[in-house]
């Protein structure tokens, strides 16, 4: 598969990545974070044994587009509650909002843990083992989406 497009210089879109909880390993997300920047995006790592909070504050303070989570230790269920509520008092509303890795403890169908982290308010999720290429396409076009969408009106 041909590397992604760069995106335009003019337009640089900021994601914040990092490891939630408890969980060190930092490999994988370091080979997004490099990914990303290769595409374009200015990313703000936070690395591995991030709280939540964290995640939220370094996307308020630079004005992030989009939080890409990673766990691998299968806590991320536990680790990932309430992080769209954290968003929204922080003023994100709109962020977007992409999880992935091992994200539970045992043996569950993709369909079943993509629905959790769905349902948590999460945009997309992420199974272990998906490509790079992937989660550049799923941003090209989560935004792309959000820029056609109509803005809504206050009050």
């Amino acid at each position: 598969m041909p590397d992604p497009e760069p995106m335009p210089a003019a337009t640089p879109r900021s994601i914040v990545t990092g490891v939630i909880g408890s969980d060190t390993h930092i490999v994988g997300n370091r080979i997004l974070s490099m990914a990303l920047e290769k595409a374009g995006y200015k990313v703000v790592a936070l690395g591995a044994l991030t709280p939540a909070p964290e995640f939220v504050k370094a996307a308020v303070e630079t004005n992030a587009d989009a939080i890409l989570v990673s766990s691998l230790y299968g806590q991320g269920e536990l680790d990932c509650r309430g992080f769209r509520d954290m968003c929204i008092e922080a003023g994100l509303d709109a962020i977007l909002l992409y999880v992935g890795g091992n994200l539970i403890v045992g043996k569950h169908p993709w369909d079943v843990v993509e629905r959790i982290f769905l349902d948590m308010g999460f945009d997309r999720a992420a199974a272990p083992g998906v490509r790079v290429e992937t989660v550049l396409e799923w941003l090209a076009q989560d935004f792309a989406a959000r820029e056609r969408a109509p803005r809504r009106q206050a009050g």
